[in-house]
C-alpha cells in the first residue's frame, strides 16, 4: 500500500515510532513539554505526527514493520509523558532518501518556529555538509533568502559558551551581531558578552559598544599610540569594572568611562571618593605623626640639614682642589 499521498491519519502504538536521526532540534524545554503533556492529557493530540513506514524482513522470514519520525517530537514526547499509548500519525512512505527526511524535519521545525537560532544554524550546517547544497539551494528549500542562510550560519564561528546562551534564550539572536563584530577580538568579545547578560543590555546598546571598539582598534592603527595612556586604560578599566578610554589632544584630553545605568555611575563615583579619602587619610596620619612626634620631626630635620652641609662642604673642597690642579703655578716652561 502507498501513503505517499494519503493523508489519512492511523493510530500507531508509541513505542513503535523510532525518532528521526536527523531531527535538527537539540533543546526541548522541560516546562513547556510538561505544559503540552498536560494539555494532551486532557485534550488529546490535536495535530498528527508525521512518520515514514517501511518494512524489514525479520530472521523468521515474516515482515517487521517500522516507523520512523519526521515531525513532531514535541508531542510524541508529550504524548509519552502523558500516558499514552497510541497517537494520530500521517504517514509517508520511506523513499530512502535522507536529504528529504532532514528537509522536511527542518521545515516542519520552521512553520512552527521551533528550532532555536542554534540548532536552526546546525540544521543547515548539516544540509550543505552532508547533502552538498550551497546557501541559496537551502534559502529555496526552506522559503528563506540566501542571506538569511549565511547569517545564520555565521553563528556557529560564536564561542561555545555563547552559543549555548542563544540557544537557551539567555541573549537575543540580534546580540550576536554586535558579540560577531569583534570575532577578531575574543577577549573583548567575552566582555561584551557578559555585559550583555548581567547588565541586560539591549541590542542597540550592544551595537553602539562593538562600534565604539571598533573605531578604537583602526584610531590605534593610524595613530601611534601612548603604551603609558595604554596602561592607565588598562589599570582604571580593571579599577572601575567598566570600559575606559582615553583620547589625547594637542593641548590635554578626554576621559571617557562606559555606565549603563544609575547604579553603575554610583558605584564608579563610591570608587572614587574612597580613593580620594584613602589619599587623605593619609596626610591627616602625616600632619597627626608631626604634630604629636616635634622632637622626632626637628631631630630628623637638623639631620638632613647637617647631611645637606656636609655635602657642600665636600663639593667645595673638590672644586677647590680642581682649580689647584689647573692652577698655572703648577706649570712650568
Amino acid at each position: 500500500m502507498s501513503y505517499q499521498n494519503d493523508n489519512s491519519i492511523y493510530w500507531i502504538e508509541v513505542e513503535k515510532i523510532n525518532p528521526n536521526p536527523f531531527q535538527p532540534r537539540r533543546e526541548f524545554n522541560h516546562l513547556k513539554l510538561n505544559s503540552l503533556s498536560e494539555s494532551i492529557r486532557q485534550y488529546g493530540v490535536l495535530q498528527p505526527l508525521v512518520v515514514t513506514r517501511r518494512e524489514e524482513q525479520k530472521e523468521d522470514g515474516g515482515l517487521n514493520t517500522v516507523y520512523e519520525l519526521i515531525a513532531g517530537e514535541r508531542r510524541l514526547r508529550a504524548s509519552k509523558l502523558a500516558g499514552l499509548l497510541q497517537v494520530p500519525v500521517i504517514i509517508h512512505d520511506d523513499d530512502g532518501d535522507d536529504a528529504m527526511r532532514l528537509e522536511l524535519a527542518i521545515i516542519e521545525n520552521l512553520q512552527r518556529e521551533d528550532l532555536n537560532p542554534i540548532d536552526r544554524a546546525k540544521a543547515f550546517a548539516r544540509l550543505i555538509k552532508e547533502f552538498n547544497l550551497k546557501h541559496v539551494d537551502v534559502g529555496k528549500k526552506v522559503g528563506k533568502s540566501r542571506e538569511y542562510v549565511t547569517n545564520s550560519l555565521r553563528l556557529l564561528v560564536l564561542p561555545e559558551e555563547v552559543m549555548d546562551a542563544v540557544a537557551s534564550g539567555q541573549i537575543l539572536e540580534g546580540h550576536t551581531r554586535p558579540i560577531l563584530m569583534l570575532k577578531d577580538r575574543p577577549q573583548e568579545q567575552m566582555t561584551l558578552y557578559k555585559e550583555i547578560v548581567y547588565k541586560k543590555l539591549s541590542v542597540r546598546d550592544s551595537e553602539k559598544i562593538a562600534r565604539r571598539i571598533a573605531y578604537d582598534k583602526i584610531r590605534k592603527k593610524d595613530f601611534i599610540v601612548d603604551p603609558e595612556l595604554m596602561e592607565f586604560e588598562e589599570t582604571l578599566a580593571e579599577s572601575l569594572g567598566t570600559r575606559v578610554q582615553i583620547e589625547k589632544k594637542k593641548t590635554g584630553g578626554k576621559l571617557v568611562i562606559d555606565f549603563f545605568t544609575n547604579d553603575d555611575i554610583k558605584k564608579i563615583v563610591g570608587i572614587l571618593k574612597n580613593e580620594i579619602a584613602t589619599e587623605k587619610d593619609a596626610n591627616v596620619i602625616l600632619n597627626n605623626f608631626e604634630k604629636n612626634n616635634p622632637d622626632f620631626i626637628k631631630n630628623e630635620r637638623e639631620e638632613i640639614l647637617s647631611e645637606s652641609d656636609d655635602s657642600f662642604a665636600a663639593t667645595q673642597v673638590e672644586e677647590e682642589n680642581d682649580e689647584e690642579l689647573y692652577s698655572l703655578k703648577d706649570f712650568s716652561l
